[in-house]
């Protein structure tokens, strides 16, 4: 068989790309570079999908579009500009979700292969899933700054997508980020999905954090029983904890300025909410206490002269910064900038834009927004001594935003067209994971490849491995394990689950009966469903038709688990168990699930690998497997000691996004 990179030049090669029907998912930072490499290389049939719109964040790093096309589709606007390249090429390019039932395994069979540039992992592992169902070959892709990656994934003959463990976004305790924050991304959490909510959103929208604060939960308060505790003191708390989740305190009263609004707004939630936080002593035996903010300790007199002329703003998005001339977004704010800025979001919001109080919904590209999250934020670090953040740090936090770079984008779409091609031309055993360094390995390679991995027989979608989840079957409702455990930890779209006698299922040819029956059982926990519920040592059988993907979940009952660690209250772990036995304190360590890292939306496994006459480890900021390097490029040994080339522990995992591998 000829050899790459002669077989690029092969007649049979030339005759694959011009006569394959390749699909594209994804037309953003990668997706737009891998379009217009495909059809410069000869690619004429190609499909592409993407469910997003062009925003102008998006401009510095998509070439193919323009600021004219802020808001049209990203599919339709690359597929018009690609053609301008090679108008003879065939692109039909679709605005829509992945996931829709109409992009089913037939769909998938239809094409030669489907290459990857998707910024969820949800969507990922789906596209995986039916890419094994069509026997049809992925091409999977990833960059974070100057580190990229290209991996391919053939069925039966290398590891699919979820063959290795992928890191879950992180997530927090929601006592924490209501009462004990002690990091900036708490702080944030807390502005954009509960204040900003609150204030702007729709006022039936609910998020986790609103549902009870936990007084219920040990660290909130004196346990029953314990001196000091008694039916009164519950009572109080219980009514004080009622009037502080109570939305309608964050409604504006009939009469009241914006600006008293504001004024009201800001000692509800700096004064009387965390003076009401004061009062659980318990919470602050080994924490340092909070400090309520009142307006009436701050120089007003400054904040008003600021605060005039709030609707005297320029043509141009009404901006909080712009009107109160704070033009350096890298700057951190003081106590009376973020109190500043603060009331002056608001009274813009409800002076400005108040056709969208009552629905908006937090987007990192409305400067409004940013603003009115990065100085609520602000002031809750302050109140809380914790570090603040500037408004280019707090919307790339509060965005999920992990900066691009074309450069990177363009040399990955390269790889992926170079595996595309020997993947057509059946020459299999040439393809290679390819991966981008920062540096050069050794000194003179920037570009490692390796070999594709064999494909792992305890994957869970390829392979035949049970899962072993640990949660408390007595408090967890099927509603939490749908969402939380099948959707969220293992993207499944539309799950049928079974236990002994017990079925629910998901679906668009399901009866109303049947929906009804599924409804009802929503809200009973695991424990009391009908067939004898899900018990300790239960198998639950999950199946998603239109994924074509089976898992066996092997339940082990668990009341203590630790909530910093397990915040959404189970732990999954991908080793194929043995008999389930009874819950001891030693379970925690036996059964440990995937670790999470606060990321991006979406995340990945990067391998990066050191070439054999490199002596010394290559390693990054602690993740769960080793690291590469320091958040200032610097090297450094990781834990796990030097990476010896004639072991898989050479491979050290960075999570990524669609456009990004995110080192923590």
């Amino acid at each position: 068989m000829t050899l790459w990179p002669a077989l690029a030049r092969s007649d049979e090669a030339k005759h694959k790309i011009k006569q394959s029907k390749v699909l594209c998912v994804g037309a953003g930072g990668i997706g737009c570079e891998l379009l217009k490499t495909l059809v410069l290389t000869g690619f004429v049939n190609i499909h592409v999908i993407d469910m997003d719109t062009i925003e102008t964040s998006n401009l510095n790093r998509q070439f193919l579009f323009r600021k004219h096309h802020v808001g049209e589709s990203k599919a339709k606007v690359a597929a018009e500009a690609v053609k301008r390249f090679r108008p003879e090429a065939k692109i039909q390019a679709d605005q829509g979700n992945v996931k829709e039932p109409k992009y089913d395994v037939d769909f998938f069979k239809s094409f030669d292969l489907v290459m990857n540039g998707l910024d969820n992992l949800e969507a990922r592992r789906h596209v995986n899933r039916l890419c094994l169902a069509a026997e049809t070959a992925l091409i999977e892709s990833g960059t974070a700054g100057y580190l990229g990656q290209a991996t391919v994934h053939l069925r039966g003959k290398t590891e699919c997508f979820e063959c290795q463990p992928k890191q879950a976004p992180k997530t927090y305790p929601v006592c924490t980020i209501r009462n004990t924050p002690d990091k900036p991304i708490h702080c944030i959490v807390w502005a954009k999905d509960l204040l900003f909510q609150r204030l702007f959103g729709r006022a039936d929208a609910v998020t986790d954090l609103d549902e009870g604060a936990a007084p219920s939960d040990p660290t909130q308060g004196p346990a029953e029983g314990q001196d000091g505790a008694g039916p009164q003191a519950d009572q109080e708390e219980a009514k004080e904890q009622k009037e502080a989740e109570d939305p309608s305190a964050f409604l504006r009263q009939d009469g009241e300025t914006a600006e008293a609004y504001a004024c009201r707004i800001f000692e509800r939630v700096y004064g009387h909410d965390i003076e009401r936080v004061l009062r659980m002593e318990d919470l602050w035996t080994t924490r340092k206490p909070p400090t309520a903010l009142h307006l009436t300790d701050l120089p007003l007199s400054t904040a008003s002269s600021h605060q005039n002329g709030a609707s005297q703003q320029t043509a141009g998005p009404v901006s909080a910064c712009k009107s109160l001339g704070y033009t350096d977004q890298h700057n951190d704010w003081t106590l009376l900038e973020n109190t500043q800025v603060f009331l002056k979001a608001i009274r813009l919001f409800l002076e400005q834009r108040s056709h969208d109080v009552g629905a908006a919904v937090f987007d990192k590209d409305d400067d409004l927004a940013v603003e009115f999250v990065t100085a609520a934020a602000n002031l809750r670090s302050i109140a809380y001594g914790v570090p603040t953040q500037s408004l280019f740090a707090a919307k790339g936090m509060a965005g999920n935003i992990i900066h691009a770079i074309a450069t990177t984008n363009a040399i990955i779409a390269g790889f992926i067209v170079i595996e595309a091609i020997k993947v057509l031309a059946g020459a299999h055993d040439q393809c290679k994971a390819s991966f981008l360094m920062q540096r050069p390995v050794g000194g003179r390679f920037l570009v490692q490849p390796l070999p594709p991995s064999e494909p792992n027989k305890e994957c869970m979608v390829c392979g035949t491995a049970q899962l072993q989840l640990a949660l408390n079957t007595t408090s967890m409702t099927l509603a939490h394990f749908v969402n939380k455990v099948l959707k969220g930890r293992l993207s499944v779209h539309q799950p049928t689950i079974m236990c002994d006698g017990f079925v629910y299922e998901e679906g668009d040819d399901l009866d109303e009966e049947e929906l009804e029956a599924n409804a009802a059982n929503l809200p009973k926990t695991l424990h009391s469903l009908p067939g004898g519920g899900v018990k300790h040592g239960s198998i639950v059988q999950v199946d998603d038709q239109a994924q074509h993907f089976k898992v066996s979940l092997v339940v082990s009952h668990q009341e203590d688990l630790e909530e910093e660690e397990h915040p959404e209250g189970f732990k999954l772990a991908g080793s194929v168990p043995q008999a389930a036995q009874e819950p001891d304190q030693n379970q925690d360590k036996a059964a440990a699930g995937p670790s999470t890292n606060a990321a991006a939306d979406d995340e990945d496994d990067c391998m990066i690998v050191e070439p054999k006459h490199v002596k010394k480890a290559i390693t990054a900021k602690a993740v769960s497997a080793g690291v590469l390097s320091d958040v200032n490029g610097k090297r450094k040994r990781g834990a796990g000691g030097p990476v010896g080339p004639e072991t898989d522990k050479r491979l050290k995992k960075a999570r990524l996004d669609a456009d990004v591998i995110t080192l923590d």
